[in-house]
């Protein structure tokens, strides 16, 4: 009897603390969900864009672009010889072809060259010693370029085999979009680290506020007659400067161990006051649902894991786009202003783009922002702030 009784204790004192078994019994099953949606999400696509730059060459009088004819071959490979999720498509203007690529909406590049027919003939006639060279442009540190670019070598070395019944090894000449050619693996995960420096903004910010709460002083704050925004605000700044010191700070320590990132330090200074904000609105949310600092120690756990594990912050990852406003990609990912914080910082130190190039990031996270604030500010105002 005396252990029954301890078993209805030890039950009602877990009830009691219901945010820590909720944590307990869901963490598995929230993760499921949400590996689940991330999957059914990213379609394996390999989007392959062709430049011909082939002059073409006169044989007994006929005139013959082979470039031309490889171009439209090219396109009908993932209906005629490979069961490959692989779109292959011809474009004239280089430079949209690498704002594609900068923005993911094609993963390689393929330049044909203008001595490309001229080299067939030679093949043909057994003239030709050396190899076929293609240039290939993208982001070397993608690995679906690097997928993109293996099927592209077997379609193109298959071309020359069938037009000219010789295998014929083709070489590559990689040309890295950016800097992306020239980095490590430890470069590679700097930006998501440095941005994770400020996802733990999530916990400080949110005590920030509860503690305020837990310890009454919400009630002369109320009294004072201060506003809801007034309040935020003046907690926001104190936190955006620990954010900014936070993501210097990681950087100077990823400098000294041999991180050489490229752009401007305002500019990521400038992410980093944004990215700070976002996670100080998303944090309103958060002192919302909860009324005790333990309590915020175990629900955001849920957030800080989503954050972390899928923007890119612990480690390199990317789904494919539900769809494109403006030839930007929307994920499901994209609902986390992380995200674009950390494609933000990849373009800059990784990519060494312009500021130009990051401006779709720039306004998805004040979008975004706004949108926690929105949400934040309504949801604290209606749970802690009102004078009953």
């Amino acid at each position: 009897m005396k252990l029954l009784s301890i078993i209805k204790k030890s039950f009602r004192e877990q009830i009691r603390s219901f945010w820590i078994l909720l944590l307990t019994i869901s963490m598995a099953p929230f993760f499921v969900c949400v590996y689940y949606l991330i999957i059914e999400s990213y379609v394996p696509h390999y989007d392959i864009y062709m430049i011909n730059n082939d002059m073409g060459i006169e044989l007994n009088a006929i005139n013959y672009n082979f470039g031309d004819v490889l171009s439209e071959e090219s396109k009908k490979t993932d209906k005629k010889d490979y069961d490959l999720p692989i779109s292959i498509r011809l474009i004239n203007d280089k430079e949209k072809a690498i704002q594609k690529l900068k923005y993911r909406k094609a993963d390689v590049l393929i330049i044909i060259p203008q001595n490309f027919s001229m080299r067939i003939s030679q093949i043909m006639s057994g003239e030709l010693e050396e190899s076929l060279t293609f240039e290939f442009i993208g982001d070397l540190t993608n690995i679906e370029y690097m997928l993109s670019a293996i099927y592209a070598n077997e379609i193109l070395s298959n071309y020359i085999y069938e037009i000219s019944g010789q295998k014929k090894p083709i070489s590559i000449k990689e040309t890295s979009l950016g800097s992306s050619g020239e980095i490590d693996d430890f470069d590679l995960t700097m930006p998501g680290i440095l941005i994770l420096s400020i996802i733990m903004l999530m916990f400080t910010a949110t005590i920030a506020l509860v503690t305020e709460v837990e310890n009454k002083t919400i009630i002369r704050l109320r009294l004072s007659k201060i506003s809801t925004i007034e309040f935020i605000a003046g907690i926001s700044v104190s936190q955006v400067i620990i954010g900014i010191v936070s993501i210097l700070l990681t950087l100077a320590v990823a400098v000294i161990l041999g991180f050489d990132y490229y752009g401007s330090i305002w500019i990521i200074i400038l992410i980093a006051v944004l990215t700070s904000i976002s996670i100080v609105f998303f944090s309103l949310i958060l002192a919302a649902i909860t009324k005790t600092v333990n309590e915020v120690l175990i629900v955001g756990n849920f957030p800080l894991f989503l954050f972390m594990f899928f923007t890119g912050a612990a480690f390199p990852m990317q789904a494919n786009a539900l769809f494109s406003i403006s030839d930007y990609p929307v994920s499901l990912q994209s609902l986390m202003s992380p995200n674009h914080a950390i494609s933000a910082l990849n373009k800059i130190l990784i990519m060494n783009m312009s500021f130009k190039d990051i401006l779709p990031e720039i306004l998805a996270l004040i979008t975004i922002s706004l949108i926690y604030f929105i949400i934040g500010a309504w949801a604290f105002k209606k749970r802690h702030m009102r004078i009953e």
